[in-house]
């Protein structure tokens, strides 16, 4: 049966198309930060960091060649995906973030969870089969952070509405990912996340935007 989901942003294998390379790169980006931010433990392969393929081989063990070996080349290469995973990681171990209670099951956080969804209008998310887009609002059990992600998996630029937080201690929403601005801006420590003024947000197409907002002390 021919029900192929796959999608190669529009070629198969190597390319020297830099249109194709960027977006290539973007996905990996999109599929870190989910895993990333899931809830539970994030689970990676060797070489996931610096977009190891093995050209499609998703069963290499028996491949003693270079399907399976490490090509170091590959750090320097994709410099910017290595620099993108070691941000993420640094962000599952910040005080903040790290779950307090070592006793707290999966399925009872996920019951705790204090999560909001909307679409590009807050409060209204489109669970629709032909939907490309969706918005999340979660805040952390103890109450340290916010975080508001948006997701675009349309082939347009999406305006996402943001909920107001100004009136929140001065606090104000910070851009912490943007995986279409192209490495450095693409994800920074919090401490230099910086402020978004508006009210909407221009998510280009095929592209996650997480905002922050952090509790100062």
């Amino acid at each position: 049966m021919n029900d192929n989901l796959s999608w190669n942003c529009g070629a198969e294998g190597a390319v020297d198309d830099p249109e194709i390379e960027m977006l290539r790169n973007r996905q990996v980006k999109n599929f870190l930060t989910l895993n990333m931010l899931a809830f539970g433990t994030p689970m990676l392969l060797m070489g996931d960091e610096v977009r190891r393929t093995q050209r499609g081989n998703n069963n290499a063990y028996c491949q003693d060649n270079e399907i399976s070996w490490f090509d170091e080349g590959l750090l320097k290469k994709h410099a910017d995906i290595h620099r993108f995973v070691r941000m993420m990681l640094a962000f599952r171990a910040r005080r903040e973030v790290v779950i307090e209670n070592p006793h707290l099951t999966l399925s009872a956080l996920l019951r705790q969870a204090r999560i909001e969804w909307h679409g590009v209008v807050l409060n209204r998310p489109d669970w629709s089969e032909d939907s490309h887009s969706i918005a999340l609002t979660v805040s952390s059990l103890n109450g340290r952070f916010t975080l508001h992600v948006m997701l675009n998996a349309y082939w347009e630029t999406l305006s996402f509405e943001l909920f107001p937080i100004e009136t929140r201690d001065g606090r104000r929403w910070r851009r912490w990912i943007d995986t279409a601005r192209l490495s450095p801006d693409d994800i920074c420590a919090w401490e230099d996340a910086e402020v978004v003024p508006q009210s909407k947000y221009a998510v280009a197409p095929r592209s996650i935007v997480i905002l922050l907002d952090i509790a100062r002390p």
